[in-house]
C-alpha cells in the first residue's frame, strides 16, 4: 500500500467514514490515476477539469457513479492534499427526478413465493415486511430481533440506529428459519454449496448482497412480472402499501429512517389514491372522446 493511500484511508477512518464508503472512495481515486497513468498528487486542476468531462461525454456514467467519483476525488485532494481547488465545487452531476418502481401487494406476494432457497425467501421476507435496505436485512442480527416488545433494531445508513415494528406474522417464520441453522449472531447466515445441497456455515458471515441481489431477480423471472424491479424495490413497496393503508407519512418517514421528510414524500405520487384522484375526473373527460 502507497504511503497516499495509507494516509487517505487514515483521514477517512478519522472522519468515521464506513468501510464500504472508504473502498468506493479510494477505488475513485485509483480509477483517476490509471485514466492517467500517474500517482494522483502529481496531477492538475486541469487534469481533474478534463477527467470529469470525459466520465460525462465519453463514459456517460450514471449519476451514481458520477457522484461518488466527484466525493472520492474531493476528499482525497482536499482533505488529504489541501488543495483547495474551484474546479471541485464546480462540478455537479446532473440531477435524475426518477420515480421508484413500486409492486403492488398480490405482485410482491408472487415474486417472495418464487425465491427458493429459503434462506433468501425469508430474508427478503423480512426485509420487505420491515421495510429495510438490502445490507440492513442481510446483516441482521438475532439479538437485533425483540419478540418481547416486537421490534427490530436495524443498524442503519450512516451508523443511524433505528427501532422497525416487527409485523406478527413475519415472527414464526423468523422463528422457524433460526431452528435451521441455530447459528449465534446472523439471523441470515451465509449458505455454502456442498454437492447439490445448500448447508449453512454457523461461523460464516450473513448472506451477502449480491447472492441476495441474484436471488431476487431468479425470484422477479419466475413470477412473470415484466416491472425492473429490484432488492430495494421492495423497500418502496412497503412505504407504498403503509402510505396506501392511511399511515401519516411521518410515521412512515421513521420506520424508513429518512432524515429529511422530503425523502418520504416521493412516495405520495405513486399511491393508489393519488392516481385515482386523476384517473376519474380525467375518465368523465374523455368519455366523449
Amino acid at each position: 500500500m502507497t504511503p497516499l493511500r495509507q494516509r487517505m484511508l487514515e483521514d477517512m477512518q478519522l472522519r468515521g467514514f464506513s468501510a464500504r464508503t472508504q473502498g468506493c472512495y479510494v477505488a475513485a481515486v485509483r480509477q483517476l490515476a490509471e485514466h492517467y497513468h500517474r500517482s494522483p498528487d502529481r496531477l492538475t486542476e486541469e487534469d481533474l477539469r478534463q477527467y470529469f468531462l470525459y466520465l460525462a461525454n465519453e463514459k456517460k456514467v450514471a449519476r451514481a457513479t458520477a457522484t461518488i467519483a466527484l466525493c472520492g476525488i474531493r476528499f482525497f485532494f482536499e482533505q488529504t492534499l489541501r488543495r483547495e481547488w474551484t474546479t471541485l465545487r464546480f462540478v455537479r452531476p446532473a440531477r435524475e427526478h426518477k420515480l421508484p418502481v413500486v409492486l403492488s401487494r398480490d405482485e410482491v406476494r408472487r415474486v417472495l413465493a418464487a425465491v427458493r432457497i429459503p434462506v433468501y425467501r425469508v430474508c427478503l421476507t423480512t426485509i420487505y415486511a420491515c421495510g429495510l435496505r438490502l445490507l440492513e436485512g442481510a446483516r441482521l442480527q438475532v439479538a437485533d430481533v425483540d419478540s418481547a416488545r416486537m421490534v427490530v433494531h436495524i443498524h442503519g445508513k450512516g451508523k443511524q440506529d433505528r427501532y422497525v415494528p416487527l409485523p406478527a406474522p413475519i415472527l414464526p417464520g423468523l422463528r422457524a428459519y433460526w431452528q435451521t441453522h441455530r447459528s449465534r449472531e446472523w439471523m441470515f447466515p451465509a449458505p455454502t454449496r456442498r454437492g447439490l445441497a445448500h448447508s449453512l456455515a454457523h461461523d460464516g458471515g450473513p448472506v451477502t448482497r449480491s447472492s441476495l441481489q441474484s436471488a431476487f431477480h431468479r425470484a422477479v423471472r419466475r413470477s412473470g412480472i415484466a416491472k425492473r424491479a429490484h432488492v430495494h424495490t421492495l423497500r418502496h413497496s412497503y412505504a407504498t402499501h403503509l402510505l396506501e393503508a392511511g399511515i401519516n407519512l411521518r410515521i412512515i418517514q421513521d420506520a424508513l429512517g429518512h432524515r429529511s421528510a422530503r425523502t418520504t414524500q416521493i412516495y405520495t405520487h405513486l399511491t393508489c389514491e393519488i392516481r385515482a384522484a386523476l384517473t376519474d375526473p380525467l375518465t368523465q373527460l374523455m368519455q366523449d372522446l
